[in-house]
């Protein structure tokens, strides 16, 4: 087959439909990630707007432009936007679109889930925007601190659009932050070890362990004061037993990695592109790996950095005070490593490297900063001004949007095939930075001389109106360089000239293709034995499109490639993807229906929705698989590989675990706040605790037959038996955990009653979710093994609905636990 059949029989199976479903039906991660950048850009472009409003707002003393009701909203939609609509989904269409193609592979892991989320981020970003434009946006700050957030701060409905529509967004986190992991792991090309990835690869691993682990505290922080809003269940009420520090411990549990969430994509950018810049190799690649994850791990300490004004005892400020200053070693590492990295090359001074420039001069001092708030006794004078806010977006925009503008020139041409020939991106890059740090040096300025953040207006004679309105002309300034690097993006996307392949001349696999990208990436995926293949071997784009690698065949019109082993990169099996659909967009719109229903307070439809995600959720995993045994296929290079429903742990295994990872995470963080009440909190705790029943006791010990039916349900598929036995015991363990959270429920008084008495409600609420549908799984496995979907040697699915049925048991058991433990104790 010649290059150019091959081309076009490939593109015939992996292509987008055309017209206007392409975009509903596509999951091809290119055009999935492409329109995850779009519409970041949008919401940043619409926080852009709204900063300039504040900053219109505060260039003056007493200013009538806006009052204190519209001020609220603006400067809350400005940070929940730049944080949670812009910051989080850049990284993820960046990595979307890019990731498969700097591993060697062919797309994603979970092309469907990857779609999911995005129609997840699109459904819960408009939640917010319609807030905005209907005069009912969020109002008590980006941070949603109660009382202020709670029904006494404000009944209205402004809060619920935050805490409802955010967590509906976070469903795209963590669906991307799941895909990403199982990617880097098992998606690389043949011979790619984990020592020879990309540094990108390794900075997107790293972020997105970060958010399986750090979004769930704030997921479940907006749940529990959704249920306080909507029924009156009491965990931030200090009258019934709560406290109002829970929250702020919860949110900053997740704000804090979130700042390093931003920061690590943005270095991985640096990383890859300064190299290239410099012409010359990364110096410290080991070193950096090393300081990133130093950097992910170090992060989850950090959190009551952000509370040391909240009157914590003193020993806590201490830890946490040099916990603060020490994550600026790793950080530190990193930037030597750049700047030896730029010494020992000959840099050539592109757009890309501009920005990395401004990034240097820009982070450099938010870092610095960031160690004055960490040192306490300045924290508690610096606290609430807006020197903070300065140090915010020095660390955000420096850290963040700037390499993120290296990122879009640097790979520009790989999307759109074109070379850069306009120059208005020049004079944009200095409209921007000098606008930006005339803007934030002066807003630290005059935070130092005591002006509070978010008040909309001060009173004049107080030394800050002329520093307000240098402020508000450099920000005025930088919006315009903004606008001008939109123009200058679109303008040589749609009508420059056509580029060469590699303008660059990097050495990462995106470059060894055609650009744009082809539908399928690669002709055939090539072994890997170097950081930069392309330096090794320049004839490798040509020997891939000539089919000399594996999977160089397009057969029966299946998306194919190929799944590695995690640490040497050795090919383990034959991967079939799915094909377009619009499953994902529909599953998207049930789940908004969920999130609605909460919303606008009409509860009937969250049951009906629930029913409808369920349904939509048995249909999209049951065309998955095969009815019949394949054995070993040719893959090409002269190697039979087994096809995935042939393994004992497919992609939806690995999947499976990094989700769960993300839910224990939430569990663990429910069982934070229970001790954090228990501890803190006064009256807990109260009177009327659960008492130990030894009836159900026993009937939660009968909840081990869970795991015990599936592991002799497993042993019989082995044997060929079959599994009515064993998925039988498994089912009466799950029901036997159900039915022991329902009796402690009719054990206890009403959740409004109590903190105590709302948290234990919540425990048994999620072991009721996580057993009943552990039993609906169960189920599909027996109807899937009547309709021939298993077998002795198709037995993954198996292991899958193990590993839930496994951990919804664990949490059943230690929720009931933490029910009665305040009985066992006295």
């Amino acid at each position: 087959m010649t290059a150019l059949r091959r081309h076009r029989a490939l593109t015939k199976i992996w292509a987008s439909e055309s017209g206007w479903r392409r975009w509903f039906s596509t999951v091809n991660h290119s055009d999935l990630g492409l329109m995850f950048m779009c519409v970041s850009v949008f919401h940043f472009l619409v926080a852009g707007v709204l900063a300039m409003l504040i900053r219109a707002q505060l260039a003056s003393p007493r200013s009538a432009f806006m009052g204190a009701d519209v001020y609220n909203q603006v400067f809350t939609m400005h940070g929940t936007l730049m944080m949670f609509l812009f910051a989080i989904p850049m990284f993820e269409g960046l990595t979307i679109y890019l990731l498969p193609k700097l591993l060697g592979s062919r797309d994603l892991a979970f092309p469907r889930l990857t779609a999911y989320g995005f129609w997840c981020y699109v459904f819960g970003g408009s939640m917010l925007i319609f807030a905005l434009i209907a005069g009912i946006a969020p109002d008590s700050g980006w941070f949603m601190y109660p009382p202020l957030s709670s029904t006494l701060g404000s009944p209205g409905i402004n809060p619920d659009f935050w805490l409802i529509g955010i967590t509906f967004v976070e469903i795209s986190a963590i669906s991307a932050a799941v895909e990403i992991v199982v990617t880097v792991l098992r998606y690389r090309a043949p011979g790619m070890t984990l020592a020879k990835m990309p540094i990108y690869a390794w900075y997107a691993l790293i972020t997105a362990m970060m958010i399986l682990t750090g979004f769930p505290p704030l997921i479940l922080g907006s749940i529990l004061l959704e249920l306080e809003r909507a029924f009156g269940l009491p965990f931030f009420q200090v009258a019934e037993g709560g406290d109002s520090l829970l929250w702020q411990h919860l949110f900053w549990l997740f704000g804090h990695p979130e700042v390093y969430i931003i920061f690590l994509p943005a270095a991985g950018v640096i990383s890859t592109i300064l190299p290239v810049m410099a012409r010359t190799t990364l110096l410290g690649y080991g070193w950096i790996v090393a300081a990133a994850a130093s950097l992910g791990v170090l992060s989850f300490g950090l959190w009551v950095h952000h509370m040391f004004t909240t009157g914590i005892p003193h020993l806590s400020l201490a830890f946490f005070s040099a916990a603060s200053t020490l994550v600026a070693v790793p950080t530190a590492v990193q930037i030597f490593a750049w700047i030896g990295t730029l010494t020992k090359g000959r840099p050539e001074l592109h757009m890309p490297l501009r920005w990395i420039l401004a990034f240097f001069a820009t982070f450099v001092i938010g870092g610095l900063t960031g160690v004055m708030v960490a040192v306490v006794p300045f924290d508690w004078q610096a606290h609430d001004t807006h020197f903070i806010v300065a140090h915010l977006h020095y660390v955000l925009v420096g850290g963040f949007v700037f390499p993120m503008l290296a990122a879009l020139y640097y790979w520009l041409p790989h999307i759109t095939g074109r070379k850069q020939f306009f120059r208005l991106g020049e004079t944009a890059f200095w409209l921007v930075t000098l606008g930006f740090h005339v803007t934030f040096l002066a807003m630290h300025w005059v935070g130092l001389l005591g002006q509070r953040r978010r008040t909309e207006t001060y009173d004049p004679g107080q030394g800050w109106e002329a520093i307000n309105l240098i402020s508000s002309i450099g920000g005025f300034v930088m919006a315009i360089g903004f606008a001008l690097v939109i123009v200058d993006v679109v303008v040589n996307a749609a009508v420059a000239i056509r580029g060469r392949r590699n303008p660059w001349r990097a050495g990462t696999m995106e470059w060894a293709m055609p650009t744009p990208a082809p539908a399928y990436n690669f002709a055939s995926l090539m072994p890997v034995d170097s950081r930069e293949p392309l330096h090794a071997d320049s004839s490798l784009p040509l020997r891939m499109a000539r089919g000399e690698g594996y999977l160089g065949e397009a057969r029966n019109g299946l998306r194919e490639t190929l799944a590695v082993a995690i640490s040497t990169g050795r090919p383990e099996y034959l991967v079939i993807l799915p094909g377009n659909t619009m499953l994902p967009i529909s599953m998207a719109f049930v789940t908004g229906f969920f999130f609605l229903g909460l919303l606008i307070k009409v509860y009937w439809l969250v049951p009906l929705a629930a029913v409808g995600v369920i349904a939509l959720a048995l249909r999209w995993v049951w065309g998955l698989g095969s009815r019949q045994d394949q054995g070993p296929q040719e893959v090409g290079r002269g190697l039979s590989l087994p096809p995935v429903s042939e393994v004992a742990d497919p992609p939806g295994w690995w999947g499976m675990l990094f989700l769960l990872l993300a839910d224990a995470t939430l569990f663990g963080s429910l069982l934070f706040g229970y001790a954090f009440l228990w501890t803190v909190a006064p009256n807990w705790p109260p009177p009327a605790w659960m008492q130990p029943d030894p009836a159900l006791l026993a009937i939660a010990a009968a909840a081990v037959l869970g795991p015990l039916g599936l592991r002799l349900a497993q042993g019989a598929l082995a044997r060929g038996r079959g599994l009515g036995a064993g998925l039988g015991l498994a089912a009466l363990g799950l029901i036997a955990a159900l039915l022991a959270a329902g009796l402690v429920l009719l054990h206890l008084p009403a959740p409004q009653t109590h903190a105590y008495d709302a948290t234990v409600w919540v425990l048994m609420g999620y072991s009721l979710v996580h057993c009943g549908v552990g039993l609906l799984m169960t189920g599909q496995m027996a109807a899937r093994r009547v309709a021939g979907f298993l077998s002795p040697a198709r037995r993954g699915e198996l292991r899958i609905v193990q590993l839930w049925v496994d951990y919804a048991t664990l949490t059943a058991l230690l929720s009931l636990a933490a029910a009665v433990l305040p009985g066992v104790l006295s």
